[in-house]
């Protein structure tokens, strides 16, 4: 018997998902199992250029990776079979989403796309927020209800909904603001069949992806031969872990070794703070010493330590005891950090500090002061982070710092104050319930001068 054709509608065209998701699915159709296919779109309309290029290559593309010995790799990519083109009432985008066939609707917005306050409610006094709930189409949350409410329309069969982005519980967190933001909506014939209609997993998923830079489609087409308009590169590691509750089928992604579990939470704290919150460490610092690229900052030996110091002293005592070996995932997360072939930029990474302080880092400063720790090490990331702000606010970063969520007028004040540092560590959004501990305030004036002093000796250890 044929196997039924299904969808998976991918919201976000950016390079991970077509670096990640789109190579998995990839494999399974090499292993002769075609019945799932990718439709690609995207909510703004940066990824026009982009869609069109590969609407024009049938939605192929090619995937370079590149592990830490150079050894560079080349892989067509052809899961991606429809391109759901742009408009403003993202037209393409709602059709598909009302196919029977889509069967799950995955979506990359990026951490800082789902506007969680740091008690994990959905922040609606944001603008874009306060824009979607006027009927806009801004954030994944106008999007899912524009394109949801058709579906319910058309036939309400039940779909999937999978968040790919790094975010800490990812699939509960989203599927919370959700439900908040149709609350608020008012649509609640809506929201009730979002809650027996659909499910939302939650995932982890890796895969260092830089943006990529013209240089690898001159080296597509030299090794290939095909002038490729639209190729990806990534290195050669890559993880993806599911909690296996779909609600209307799924690729068979444990044939291409997508780990399927109960629950992420292991892999999920180990990649967010191990892996995500050193690599940010990695950006400012490298950033403040005058570097462009993630692999030549963490062979900066101080600023490895820094990342060492912090996953050793205050991330393995939070996490231990874990199923997980971490002293061994520190090594190798670092170990891929500093490859030299993937010119990851410290631009790419810094991003999105205001939303990466509260999700990766803050969760491990509150649990070492639960743990009757001081967490030294922790607190030289935000640290740098203040003084990487500072920089912004004085003009004085090499490139243009990107935050979803910055207000650029409050920061630029804010950052040239005399009591910058008192009004950052007091910010409840950043801190939680440490914004009002005066231990943690005396912690960060001492960090802060640390990393200060620091960089006018930065070939010295902190």
């Amino acid at each position: 018997m044929l196997k039924q054709k299904s969808v998976w509608m991918h919201i976000g065209a950016g390079s991970f998902h077509r670096a990640h998701q789109a190579w998995y699915l990839h494999r399974l159709i090499q292993q002769g199992d075609d019945s799932w296919s990718i439709a690609l779109g995207n909510i703004r309309n940066d990824a026009n250029t982009l869609l069109d290029n590969l609407a024009k290559q049938n939605g192929e593309y090619t995937l370079e990776t590149v592990s830490p010995e150079g050894e560079r790799k080349y892989e067509k990519i052809t899961s991606v079979r429809k391109i759901l083109h742009w408009d403003e009432k993202l037209t393409e985008l709602v059709k598909q989403g009302c196919e029977k066939e889509t069967r799950v609707i995955a979506f990359t917005v990026t951490e800082g796309g789902y506007y969680l306050t740091p008690q994990h409610e959905l922040d609606s006094e944001q603008s874009d927020i306060k824009a979607d709930l006027k009927g806009e189409l801004r954030t994944i949350y106008g999007t899912l209800a524009h394109i949801l409410r058709a579906r319910l329309a058309a036939h309400g069969e039940a779909v999937t909904l999978l968040n790919c982005d790094n975010l800490r519980h990812n699939g509960e967190r989203f599927r919370h603001g959700f439900l908040s933001f149709l609350q608020l909506k008012g649509e609640i014939k809506l929201y009730e069949w979002v809650k027996n209609q659909t499910r939302s997993p939650n995932t982890m998923v890796d895969r260092i992806t830089p943006r990529p830079t013209p240089d690898v489609a001159e080296r597509v087409k030299q090794h290939t031969g095909w002038d490729d308009k639209a190729p990806v590169m990534g290195e050669s590691f890559i993880q993806w872990v599911i909690e296996d509750d779909f609600i209307n089928g799924r690729p068979a992604l444990e044939k291409v070794d997508v780990e399927m579990v109960d629950s992420v939470l292991p892999w999920e704290e180990a990649k967010i703070r191990i892996l995500n919150a050193s690599h940010s460490c990695i950006a400012w610092a490298g950033t403040l010493i005058g570097l462009n690229f993630i692999d030549d900052s963490t062979r900066e030996l101080p600023i490895k330590q820094m990342a060492w110091n912090y996953v050793t002293q205050d991330v393995i005592p939070s996490l231990s005891p874990s199923p997980l070996d971490l002293e061994q995932y520190r090594d190798v997360v670092l170990a891929r950090f500093s490859n030299p072939y993937i010119k990851d930029t410290n631009q790419r990474v810094a991003a999105d500090g205001l939303s990466k302080i509260p999700g990766f880092i803050t969760p491990t400063l509150q649990e070492r002061y639960e743990q009757q720790q001081t967490p030294s090490a922790t607190a030289v990331l935000p640290a740098l982070f203040f003084v990487f702000l500072k920089r912004w606010a004085q003009g004085k970063l090499p490139y243009e710092y990107q935050d979803g969520v910055l207000d650029v007028a409050y920061y630029q004040t804010l950052m040239n104050a005399d009591n910058a540092l008192d009004k950052f560590v007091a910010d409840e959004t950043l801190f939680g319930s440490l914004a009002n501990s005066a231990e943690f305030h005396t912690l960060m004036i001492n960090t802060v001068a640390n990393i200060e002093n620091w960089l006018k000796s930065p070939e010295q250890t902190l």
